[in-house]
């Protein structure tokens, strides 16, 4: 899969920009604040992810504008398409989404048409942030791979945002009865959720331990392990079915009077846990800086890696400032894995790059862009 035409205009600072990528490498290069950053997050959120940045919406549209649009033409190994947001600051007029012309209601379709995969230098926080920050990573991997888990994932943040406020109207004397009903579809949407982590957990756990060991020159090693708040691992040994519901149920049962007492929900999938080890210890709790940015590049990697044994399509690559903290060797590792696929890196400073990796270098100064 490859970008073939990317445009956009007033999103943040960018401005009437218009230009057709390299199929294989894209250099973008400018000082701090320019707009490199922004442009990888107007492609990024074509593929109707929410920005990697954590932007919302409403801070999309330029401070001097009261519209923004973007487009972009993706070829895969079928045929090209196209996509086009527009957003106003009309609160009457709602966002338009197209895919090949026809208006989308949400953004289900674009995640369905467009992969790829944002390397930020955030994204150390996977292995030293809160379990919050590594169960989201997991669920947007393992919906890249399974598109049909969104789609759990909506209906349990729904559901379990419909028994929170139950629970605190429980608090002050609403019919607790009422409660069994949210239950039971919170078990038959979290029990799906778990059995889909744990799975896409022991694959990345397999791909990171080879990739950890190469990058470290086979000196140190990489684990994962899902921690399920309501399953252990030898439940992940049969399908997931009735049995799987029930057991979720009782679980929520069990804390029903404590949920109650705190007005917020303390079992199930919203307590889960993936524990990464570096030497078989926390890298949240013992891994050096360098250990965490060589584990955190590595997660990604592995993504990237489990997407194309899956798909015929390869996801394009961004890399937002993170290739020019690395040094020769590890540049080298990284490009190794992603050279079958289009690759969009922003740096300072394109010199810092390998000298092989040649492509189209554009420049961004106050959110234009002119060829290097």
């Amino acid at each position: 899969m490859i970008i073939t035409h990317a445009e956009t205009d007033g999103f943040k600072n960018l401005k009437e920009i218009s230009f057709d990528p390299d199929p294989k490498y894209n250099i973008i290069t400018g000082r701090n604040a320019q707009g490199k950053t922004n442009l990888l997050e107007v492609m990024w959120i074509m593929s109707g992810c929410k920005s990697f940045r954590g932007s919302k919406e409403k801070d999309y549209i330029s401070l001097e504008k009261n519209r923004m649009s973007a487009g972009i033409k993706i070829l895969d190994s079928v045929r090209e398409q196209t996509i086009k947001l527009e957003m106003t600051r009309d609160r009457n007029a709602p966002k338009t989404i197209l895919l090949n012309g026809v208006r989308q209601k949400g953004t289900k379709a674009l995640f369905n048409t467009f992969k790829c995969i944002a390397f930020i230098p955030d994204d150390t926080e996977i292995i030293k942030g809160s379990p919050e920050r590594r169960r989201s990573f997991v669920d947007m991997a393992a919906s890249q791979l399974e598109p049909r888990f969104i789609s759990h994932i909506n209906r349990s943040n729904s559901v379990m945002n419909q028994r929170n406020s139950l629970l605190k109207q429980i608090m002050n004397g609403a019919d607790r009865s009422i409660l069994e009903i949210w239950d039971r579809q919170a078990s038959h949407e979290g029990a799906v959720i778990s059995y889909m982590r744990n799975s896409y957990v022991e694959k990345t756990s397999e791909i990171c331990g080879k990739l950890y060991r190469m990058i470290s020159g086979g000196s140190e090693t990489m684990q994962l392990e899902y921690k399920s708040n309501v399953f252990g691992k030898e439940d992940f040994l049969t399908p997931c079915g009735d049995a799987a519901y029930e057991q979720y149920y009782r679980k929520l049962r069990e804390s029903a009077e404590y949920d109650i007492r705190t007005g917020s929900t303390h079992s199930g999938v919203n307590r889960d846990e993936i524990i990464i080890k570096i030497n078989g210890l926390s890298a949240k709790d013992y891994a050096s800086q360098g250990q965490i940015k060589s584990a955190a590049l590595v997660m990604k990697l592995a993504q990237a890696e489990i997407f194309m044994q899956r798909s015929d399509d390869a996801p394009v690559i961004f890399l937002d400032d993170v290739m020019g903290e690395l040094d020769e060797n590890r540049q080298r590792f990284v490009f190794d894995i992603i050279k079958n696929m289009q690759v969009f890196v922003t740096t300072p400073n394109a010199g810092s790059l390998l000298p092989e990796i040649k492509g189209r270098i554009m420049h961004i100064s106050d959110g234009r862009i002119t060829d290097a």
